[in-house]
């Protein structure tokens, strides 16, 4: 599987030119998605999910058939548990319930959540929620995961953990793009897809 930009730019109307002419395949690996504010990663971003169409240049998904986005800010169910969310994907894939939940308990522990496992969403503190939508997200066994500064609220531990996890799902045949300012995660990285450079 892979994701081919040929010659991309965007620009919202009546705006400046986010970024131009840029060409990439990503295969299986982990990508760091790197550049200043305002120059166009969430965009570039949305692109990939095939949610927004680029002004110019093609962008073609081959043998993408799940994808996955998780965003910056963690949007989840207030008053369903953590492990509601990560046992759902499972369930949409006809696992019974009981080796679903275990399935999902194991992942909570790999995100070190499985203390926070029956809070509320509402109840989890912003780290936690963003390691939970990444959970669920991996839960979901993507051919491409679309992740938006995934450490922004974590200490240097968790950060490490998610780094972690990404990068074995990356390993296991996966597409994995990371907009980051963090340099320890685009360091981990197979390649820096870099905007904002003249």
């Amino acid at each position: 599987m892979r994701v081919t930009a040929d010659r991309i730019g965007h620009a919202f109307p009546g705006q400046p030119q986010l970024f131009r002419d840029i060409s990439f395949v990503l295969e299986p690996g982990m990508y760091a998605l790197c550049g200043p504010s305002g120059s166009g990663k969430s965009t570039l971003l949305g692109i990939l999910a095939g949610w927004i169409e680029p002004k110019v240049g093609t962008i073609r998904p081959d043998g993408i058939t799940r994808m996955q986005w998780v965003f910056q800010n963690p949007h989840g169910v207030a008053r369903r548990t953590a492990i509601d969310h990560v046992v759902l994907p499972y369930l949409a894939d006809d696992i019974e319930r009981p080796a679903a939940e275990a399935q999902a308990y194991t992942l909570l522990e790999r995100f070190q959540l499985e203390e926070s496992a029956h809070k509320l969403f509402r109840d989890l503190s912003g780290g936690e929620a963003q390691r939970l939508m990444l959970a669920r997200a991996v839960a979901a066994q993507p051919d491409l995961l679309l992740v938006d500064e995934p450490t922004a609220q974590l200490d240097p531990q968790s950060a490490g953990s998610v780094v972690g996890v990404l990068d074995t799902l990356a390993t296991g045949g996966a597409v994995v793009v990371i907009a980051t300012h963090d340099e320890r995660v685009s360091a981990v990285c197979s390649r820096k897809l870099q905007l904002g450079q003249p």
